[in-house]
């Protein structure tokens, strides 16, 4: 299909990475090479709330363009997919065990342990999960200036989601220099890491928001703070005036800098069926809610109720006929929950 720019406002970006996904949800059925990756979850909690997007990334020539289709029709604008002749190994396996823990690795093991055959697509698989981040050689995926449609650099919001550090380090200041005045941005677990703490200022200095996990902020800190408050604090005061961090037991820390506020904001509860891209879909409930309102807590809250949603069921477009009643009912008990620190 034509990857071509539909030629309207873009109001939002959302950069990312595309994959083709190999996923083990808790419960059903496997799903094998389906469009995944965190780009195409952000934009579902994004679509979650109503809105649409130019997105951004990188594929091969291999990548299956077909995948696209519901994201177009969905009235997602495709111009800032970037085919490129380098060739990607996009395949991305997840193994969920619960909704706390998954693996990344040893595939073979986890198809045996549920009984089902090994895909062949997956021979010579290795994660790269946590890979490490160069400061200086891009990856294949890394977004290159040149990949940004002019158009996009006039849309009012922008998420990132993990890329690379390169990445992460170029997009905010290309996107300042245009008419961007919102920019959220979610961790990469590469350089959240003490290795990494020099660098981190820089990386934050132009973000609105900063999305985290408790994990991933816990390893950078590791040796300088235990308190995820003064964690988000320390973050805090580097320039971004949110940090939203996840956490496994109470749901989502979200800390106000200029406003010295913290507030939680619980996990929607629900029957979860395959966690992948929740962290994603919270940021494009976030990023819509916080564009349309400007309250952190409000675009907490519809981040929290996408994720919840795309967790219910498994693959990118499980989420996309979800009935706008059940959001609002949703938003509306979950705002009850909320608490102030």
């Amino acid at each position: 299909m034509d990857l071509g720019t539909s030629n309207k406002l873009i109001r939002f970006v959302i950069a990312g990475r595309l994959n083709r996904d190999y996923i083990l949800p808790i419960s059903g059925p496997a799903r094998i090479d389906v469009l995944g990756g965190n780009l195409p979850y952000a934009a579902m909690g994004l679509h979650l709330w109503g809105g649409t997007a130019g997105l951004l990334g990188r594929i091969d020539q291999d990548y299956p363009q077909e995948w696209f289709e519901r994201l177009h029709s969905l009235g997602f604008d495709l111009a800032g997919i970037k085919v490129t002749n380098q060739p990607i190994d996009a395949r991305r396996f997840m193994a969920h065990a619960d909704l706390n823990t998954t693996h990344f690795q040893n595939p073979v093991q986890h198809f045996a342990d549920r009984g089902l055959s090994y895909p062949t697509e997956l021979l010579g698989y290795r994660s790269n999960i946590k890979n490490h981040c160069s400061r200086t050689d891009p990856l294949p995926q890394s977004i290159q200036i040149s990949d940004i449609p002019e158009a996009y650099l006039d849309a009012g919001a922008v998420h990132i989601c993990p890329i690379d550090y390169l990445s992460h380090l170029m997009l905010p200041s290309i996107f300042r220099q245009g008419q961007v005045s919102i920019i959220t941005l979610s961790s990469t677990p590469g350089y959240m890491d003490p290795s990494f703490w020099e660098e981190i200022p820089g990386l934050l200095s132009e973000i609105t928001a900063f999305i985290t996990t408790e994990g991933e902020i816990r390893n950078l800190f590791s040796g300088r703070q235990t308190d995820l408050w003064e964690m988000a604090k320390i973050l805090g005061s580097f320039g971004p005036e949110y940090v939203i961090i996840h956490t496994p037991s109470f749901g989502y820390y979200l800390y106000d800098r200029e406003g010295n506020k913290r507030w939680t904001v619980p996990d929607y509860q629900s029957k979860r069926v395959d966690p992948t891209g929740t962290g994603d879909a919270f940021a494009g409930g976030f990023l819509a809610g916080y564009r349309e309102l400007y309250d952190p807590l409000e675009a907490a809250v519809m981040g929290s109720i996408a994720a919840s949603i795309v967790a219910e069921g498994s693959g990118v477009y499980y989420a996309a006929d979800t009935m706008p009643e059940l959001i609002r009912a949703r938003q509306a008990a979950l705002k009850e929950l909320v608490r102030e620190i």
